[in-house]
């Protein structure tokens, strides 16, 4: 893996019919952040199975994925997660998991049966999440693919757990940006101009009705960094074109 590119799949279709609200996105966000890395995709769906196994394929086709899914491991049969993780990442099958096993017997005792049980039916080879809240535990699979609680209280300790040990820093990014009083059409041409390795971005804007735009380069080269964003400068000094570095 080169940069992880981070994946948030939140499921539940109560948040998508209004009856709760995300917060599991500017969570895992900002504690990304936190660290010097950012999201690369974030998708909310609901509890269907060929959609969340659609997601999962879809993101098992990154080789640079690192996926953090809320939601769907519990033991109604509304929770498809621990099953459609097995379709996607392992061979299909579910086996109990024996840690959890004796976690839920020690928690729940003879009500752990007929129903709670099954949450320690994990796919091949997954590793446990701990939970802070009640020990029932989320898991993960080749150290990348992370499924969690819908719950917020449980979710987001297991997301600083899995930064904290998989992922707590990412390279040092260097960053530059301005704002400059004209169009972004202007400077088009620089723009194709750019290494690919430079992640870039063009924010128009209206200012009292005049057009301007913010332009950010970044990369952990600060070479090219610096050598990308001089580009622009160059251009907009040539042309007259005022602008501000912010």
């Amino acid at each position: 893996m080169k940069t992880p590119h981070f994946y948030a799949v939140i499921i539940g279709t109560e948040i998508l019919n209004g009856r709760r609200e995300d917060k599991h996105f500017l969570y895992l966000r900002d504690a990304l952040m936190q660290r010097g890395h950012t999201l690369f995709a974030s998708y909310i769906i609901k509890d269907d199975h060929e959609l969340i196994r659609s997601t999962y394929a879809m993101i098992q086709n990154d080789p640079d994925a690192v996926m953090f899914s809320f939601g769907g491991i519990g033991s109604t049969p509304d929770d498809l997660t621990r099953q459609i993780a097995s379709e996607v990442f392992s061979d299909g099958k579910l086996v109990s998991h024996e840690k959890f096993y004796a976690d839920i017997l020690a928690r729940f005792g003879n009500e752990a049966f007929p129903n709670r049980i099954h949450m320690a039916d994990l796919p091949k080879n997954s590793e446990l999440l701990p939970n802070v809240i009640n020990n029932m535990s989320g898991f993960y699979l080749e150290n990348r693919y992370f499924f969690m609680p819908g719950f917020p209280e449980m979710s987001h300790p297991m997301v600083d757990y899995i930064l904290q040990n998989f992922y707590p820093q990412a390279p040092i990014t260097y960053r530059k940006t301005l704002i400059a009083q004209t169009s972004e059409n202007t400077l088009v041409h620089i723009m194709i101009q750019l290494d690919q390795k430079v992640d870039f971005s063009s924010l128009p804007m209206l200012n009292s009705g005049k057009p301007s735009v913010e332009i950010s380069v970044a990369s952990t080269n600060k070479q090219l960094c610096d050598q990308s964003f001089e580009l622009f400068i160059h251009d907009l000094n040539a042309k007259g074109i005022h602008y501000t570095i912010i």
